[in-house]
C-alpha cells in the first residue's frame, strides 16, 4: 500500500472514524429518541446499549479490516471464501445510503443561506415541501429537476470525489481533521446562543428529567441499541476500510474508545442545543415542550426555521445550524463514498483516480437524477427506512452470526487485538457478540419485517413500497452474492497467504 493510502498516524485515523460516526444523525436524531425514551432515563439503556453492542461490534469490524487489509469485500473474502457476499451487503448499503445522503447535505447548504434572508416567511413547512423542493407528492421517480436543489448537490459531489481522489491521508484524514474541530467549535457557539434564549431551561428539563417507567418498555431499548447501531457507522464496512488503511502497530482498542466515547459526548452535547432551542419554541408558542418536538428532517428543516424567525438573533443560530450539519455531513458521506470506491479498486485492479471517476462518477449521477428532482423526498423517504432498517441491520445481524456460531472466527479476532491494542478483550466481548447483540439484532429485524408486512410504510402505495423498499433491501443481497462470485485480479490469494503468515502491511 502505498504510503498516500495509509494514515499516518494513530490521530489521523482516529479524526476519520470520528468523521464517520459524528453525521445528521447524532443532530436530528439521538434528541429525540432520548426524549422519547425516558428523558434522563434513557442514559442507562444508552450506555448498556454502547457497551453490550456498540463497541464490541466497532471492535470486531476493526479487527477484520486490520488483520486481512483490504476493503470490505477483500477482507471477508480473506477470512473465509464464503463470506465475501457479506462485504458486498455493506458496499450496496453504502453505494444506496450515499446516493440520498449527499442531497440532504445540499439542502443544508441552501438552509444557510436561507437563515439569514429566512425567506420561508411564515409557513417554513410549506416553504420546503413546495417553494423549495417543489414535490409534486407523486409516487414516481423523476419528474422535473429542481435546479436549487441540482446545483448545490453537484457541488456536494464535486467536492468529495476531489477529496476522495486525494487518497486516505491527504484527503480523508485531512479533511476531518479540520473539519471536525470546526464542527465543534460552531456547535459550542450555537449551544450556547441557544441556552441565552427565555425557555431554554424548560428544553432541558423535558430533555433530562428522568421518567424511570420508560426502562420497562422493551421499545426504549430497542431505540438505545439502534441509535448507537446507527450513529457508530457500524455495518457500513466504513470500520473495515478505515482500519485496512492503519499501520501494523495501531492501538485499534484504544482508538475505538476514544471514538465511541466522543461520539457519544456530540450526542448530548446536540440534545441539549436542540432541546434548548425547542424550549425556547415551546416558551414563544406557549405551548409545552413535548408539542414542539421534532425528529429527522422535520425538526431540522421545519422546526429550526420556525424558531430563527422568532428568536432574536436567530439568523446566526440558523447559520450555526445548518453549518454544523454540512460539516457532520460531509465527514460521514465522504467516509460512504470510501467503502464503495475502495472496494472496487481491490476487486478490478483499478487506480485511484479510475475508481474515483467511474465508481464515485455513477454515484454522483444516480444521485443527481434520482433526488433533486419533483418526486425526490418520496423517495428518499422509502429508501432510507428500507437500506437503514433492513440493510444495516441485517447485514450486521449475518456478520455476528457468521462470525461467532458459523465460523467462530472471534476469537481469532480478540488475539489479533490484544497483541496490538492497550485495553485487552477477554470472554466479556466473545458473549457480547455472540449472545447479546445477535438476540437485539435479530429482534430489531425480525419487528420490522413484521411491521412492514402488515402496515406497508409511511401510507405509500403497495407497489411503490415493493419496488423502492423490499425491491432495494432484497437487490442488494442479490447483486452481493452476483458480485462474490466475480473473479479477483490474479495474485489476490497469494498475497492472503503472505498477511496471513506474517502479518504484513497490505
Amino acid at each position: 500500500m502505498s504510503e498516500r493510502q495509509q494514515f499516518k498516524g494513530r490521530s489521523a485515523f482516529i479524526f476519520a472514524a470520528m468523521g464517520s460516526a459524528v453525521g445528521l444523525g447524532n443532530i436530528w436524531r439521538f434528541p429525540y429518541v432520548a426524549y422519547e425514551g425516558g428523558g434522563g432515563a434513557f442514559i442507562v439503556p444508552y450506555l448498556v446499549a454502547l457497551l453490550t453492542a456498540g463497541i464490541p461490534l466497532l471492535f470486531m469490524y476493526y479487527a477484520i479490516g486490520h488483520k486481512y487489509r483490504g476493503s470490505a469485500p477483500l477482507s471477508f473474502r480473506r477470512l473465509s471464501r464464503g463470506t465475501e457476499a457479506i462485504g458486498w451487503w455493506q458496499v450496496g448499503i453504502s453505494f444506496v445510503i450515499a446516493v440520498y445522503y449527499a442531497v440532504v447535505i445540499a439542502w443544508a447548504v441552501r438552509y444557510i443561506g436561507f437563515s439569514i434572508s429566512q425567506d420561508w416567511g411564515d409557513d417554513p413547512e410549506g416553504f420546503f415541501g413546495g417553494e423549495f423542493l417543489q414535490q409534486s407528492g407523486d409516487f414516481s421517480i423523476g419528474g422535473g429537476f429542481v435546479a436549487g436543489v441540482f446545483v448545490p448537490l453537484l457541488l456536494i459531489w464535486l467536492f468529495t470525489l476531489i477529496v476522495l481522489r486525494m487518497g486516505i491521508q491527504s484527503g480523508i484524514a485531512r479533511l476531518a481533521q479540520v473539519f471536525i474541530p470546526v464542527l465543534i467549535v460552531i456547535f459550542v457557539i450555537f449551544v450556547i446562543q441557544a441556552l441565552r434564549q427565555p425557555g431554554a431551561l424548560d428544553g432541558l428539563n423535558a430533555l433530562f428529567t428522568p421518567d424511570w417507567g420508560a426502562l420497562a418498555s422493551s421499545d426504549v431499548w430497542v431505540s438505545a441499541y439502534g441509535q448507537i447501531f446507527f450513529s457508530l457507522s457500524i455495518a457500513f464496512g466504513i470500520m473495515i476500510t478505515y482500519a485496512a488503511h492503519v499501520k501494523r502497530r495501531t492501538n485499534l482498542t484504544g482508538s475505538g474508545l476514544v471514538v465511541a466515547f466522543s461520539n457519544s459526548g456530540f450526542e448530548i452535547l446536540a440534545g441539549i442545543g436542540v432541546f434548548a432551542a425547542l424550549g425556547f419554541m415551546a416558551h414563544a408558542s406557549g405551548v409545552p415542550v413535548g408539542e414542539v418536538v421534532e425528529s429527522g428532517i422535520g425538526l431540522a428543516f421545519i422546526a429550526f426555521p420556525a424558531i430563527i424567525s422568532t428568536m432574536p438573533g436567530g439568523a446566526l443560530l440558523g447559520v450555526l445550524f445548518f453549518a454544523s450539519l454540512v460539516l457532520a455531513g460531509i465527514t460521514s458521506l465522504v467516509s460512504i463514498v470510501e467503502v464503495v470506491i475502495d472496494a472496487f479498486e481491490d476487486k478490478f485492479n483499478l487506480g485511484r483516480t479510475a475508481s474515483v471517476a467511474v465508481v464515485g462518477g455513477l454515484m454522483a449521477v444516480v444521485s443527481l437524477v434520482l433526488f433533486p428532482t419533483t418526486t425526490g423526498l418520496n423517495l428518499l423517504d422509502i429508501v432510507d427506512n428500507f437500506a437503514n432498517n433492513f440493510g444495516i441491520v441485517g447485514a450486521g445481524l449475518v456478520s455476528v452470526i457468521t462470525l461467532g456460531w458459523g465460523l467462530r472466527r472471534l476469537r481469532d479476532l480478540s488475539g489479533h487485538l490484544n497483541a496490538i491494542s492497550s485495553f485487552k478483550l477477554n470472554w466479556g466481548w466473545l458473549v457480547m457478540l455472540t449472545v447479546v447483540t445477535p438476540i437485539v439484532l435479530g429482534f430489531m429485524f425480525i419487528s420490522e419485517v413484521v411491521d412492514r408486512i402488515q402496515e406497508g410504510y409511511g401510507g405509500m402505495p403497495s407497489s411503490y413500497v415493493g419496488i423502492f423498499g423490499w425491491g432495494v433491501a432484497i437487490g442488494l443481497i442479490v447483486i452481493a452474492i452476483i458480485l462474490s462470485f466475480v473473479p479477483w485480479p490474479k495474485g489476490v490469494v497469494e498475497r492472503e497467504r503472505e498477511l496471513l503468515t506474517t502479518g504484513g502491511e497490505r
